[in-house]
C-alpha cells in the first residue's frame, strides 16, 4: 500500500506524527508533501521526516487562490506517477481536489466548522470524513458533506498529540529562558493570515492583556511569524520564542495558557494547564466543548481576562480529564478498510 499524507499547517505535522511513524514501520511506502509555510517543515526536520515541498500560502484572496492553483497542479503532476493508494489530510484544500481528480480514495480529517471557504472546496470531494462529536454533522452536511461518509468520535484532534508523550521538566532551562517572575504564563496570538479570520496582523488581541500582566509574570510567547513577533518586543518579561519548540512541555510546565487560536489552548486543556481563550472569531465547537466541560475558559475583554488570569495562576484546581476515543487507531482502521 502507498500512503500520501499532505500537511499545510504546523499542528497538523504533530497530528500526523504518529500516523507517519507507524506507516514508516511497516511494508508501506509513505508519501509526505508540506507546503512552505510557518513551521511545518521545521518541525518536520525535527522530527527527521523525509518530505515533498510543494507550494506555499498566500497572504491576500488573490495569492491564496493562485498559490492553492500553483499547489494542486503541482501535487497532480507527482501523485499522477506515485500513483498512491490512498491520500490523508487535515484541512488541506489541495489534498481533496487532487485525490478527486485522479479517483485515490481520500480521507479528511475536520475540526473547524467555521472554515467555510476551505470546507465548501473539499468536502464534496472526499471519501470519507472523520470529525469531532462536538461538531453539528448539519453544518457541514449545509456545505456539500455527504452524512454517510462522516465518522466522529469522542474527543477533539489535539488527543493525537500526546501520543507516548512524557514531560521534559527542563524544558526552561533548555530553552535558557531568564524568569525574573514566580508565575509563568504562556501566549499564542491569533492566525491572522489565516482565510477564516478576517483580523489585521499588524496588531494583536493579546496587547492590551501582556501590557498588564507582564508587570507581574513571565510571558512567553509563540508568534506565528516573523511580523507578529514584533508585536511582543519591548516588553520587560516578555520573550518571543521561535520554533521547533517543545510546545507540549512548555504548556504543561507553566502556570496560564492564554491564546487567541485554537490548537494550543485545546493542548492545554488535554493537559490540564489553565487556559483562557480569546479567539477574535466564532467559536470553535471543539472549543466550546472544553469550555463546557470546564476545562477552558473563553472571554474576549480585557478586564474579564486580567481577573480570569490571576484567578487561574493563583488556585489549585482539580483537573477534570475526559474519556477520548482513540483517534489513533480510528484513523488506521479506516485508511485500511479503504483500500482493502
Amino acid at each position: 500500500m502507498k500512503v500520501w499524507v499532505d500537511l499545510t499547517n504546523a499542528p497538523h505535522v504533530r497530528f500526523f506524527k504518529n500516523i507517519i511513524e507507524h506507516f514508516q514501520n511497516t511494508d508501506d511506502e509513505l508519501i509526505v508533501t508540506g507546503r512552505e509555510y510557518g513551521d511545518i517543515h521545521s518541525i518536520m526536520n525535527s522530527y527527521g521526516f523525509e518530505f515533498i515541498s510543494v507550494g506555499k500560502h498566500g497572504i491576500t484572496l488573490e495569492q491564496k487562490l493562485q498559490e492553492s492553483t500553483n499547489r494542486s497542479y503541482e501535487l497532480a503532476k507527482i501523485m499522477s506517477k506515485e500513483k498512491p493508494d490512498i491520500a490523508l489530510s487535515k484541512h488541506s484544500i489541495e489534498l481533496p481536489r487532487v485525490s478527486f481528480g485522479l479517483n485515490i480514495p481520500s480521507l479528511y480529517v475536520l475540526d473547524n466548522e467555521h472554515a467555510l471557504a476551505a470546507n465548501k472546496l473539499t468536502l464534496p470531494l472526499v471519501d470519507r470524513i472523520i470529525m469531532p462529536k462536538a461538531i453539528d454533522m448539519w453544518s457541514l452536511i449545509k456545505l456539500g458533506a455527504n452524512p454517510n461518509k462522516i465518522i466522529s468520535y469522542n474527543g477533539t484532534s489535539e488527543v493525537m498529540h500526546f501520543k507516548n508523550f512524557e514531560v521534559n521538566n527542563n524544558i526552561f532551562k533548555d530553552l535558557n529562558l531568564d524568569l525574573k517572575k514566580e508565575k509563568t504564563i504562556l501566549m499564542r496570538p491569533e492566525p491572522s493570515l489565516a482565510s477564516y479570520l478576517n483580523t489585521d496582523c499588524r496588531k494583536s488581541v493579546l496587547t492590551p492583556v501582556v501590557e498588564i500582566l507582564e508587570k507581574c509574570a513571565n510571558i512567553l510567547v509563540i508568534p506565528r511569524f516573523k511580523e507578529q513577533g514584533k508585536i511582543f518586543e519591548g516588553y520587560d518579561n516578555v520573550i518571543n520564542l521561535e520554533p521547533p519548540i517543545d510546545t507540549s512541555s512548555l504548556i504543561k510546565k507553566c502556570n496560564l495558557m492564554i491564546g487567541a487560536g485554537g490548537t494550543m489552548n485545546r493542548e492545554a486543556a488535554v493537559l490540564g494547564t489553565p487556559v483562557i481563550s480569546c479567539y477574535p472569531g466564532e467559536t470553535l465547537a471543539v472549543d466550546q466543548y472544553y469550555v463546557n466541560n470546564g476545562l477552558m475558559h473563553r472571554s474576549n475583554d480585557v478586564d474579564e481576562i486580567i481577573n480570569m488570569a490571576f484567578s487561574l495562576m493563583n488556585n489549585n484546581q482539580n483537573i477534570k480529564h475526559l474519556n477520548h476515543d482513540d483517534l489513533f487507531n480510528l484513523i488506521l482502521d479506516n485508511v485500511y478498510d479503504m483500500v482493502k
